[in-house]
């Protein structure tokens, strides 16, 4: 069963560049940390895939072995784990998250998203 859900994980990243495993969703953030991320991606203006993990209690589950990282919420960009709420306000607050977006051609020189 383990390998059902996480053939499911690999198929939301493989088909979005920029994945939230949160609680709620990003109209409806269900926790501070989420909705801390939430708002971090949309005043980069990043378009993202938000995934419920209340929703699902077995995906709730599976995100945290699947990253070996033990709570939610977890952002991954192009496949890869980057890290949960205290990392992702870090690297945006050195500039590094806009940084690893543009690295990966989702910014613009501008700092705007790429249609």
């Amino acid at each position: 069963m383990q390998s059902l859900i996480f053939e499911r994980i690999k198929r939301e990243l493989s088909s979005n560049d920029i994945v939230l495993y949160m609680k709620g969703t990003a109209v409806f953030p269900q926790c501070g940390f989420s909705a801390a991320i939430v708002q971090i991606l949309t005043q980069l203006n990043v378009p993202f895939r938000d995934i419920n993990i209340l929703d699902d209690s077995e995906l709730h589950e599976a995100v945290k072995e699947y990253a070996d990282w033990p709570r939610t919420p977890q952002l991954y960009i192009k496949g890869e784990f980057i890290g949960g709420c205290d990392v992702i306000r870090e690297l945006y607050a050195t500039g590094e998250l806009e940084g690893l977006l543009a690295m990966h051609s989702l910014l613009t020189d501008t700092g705007t998203v790429r249609a």
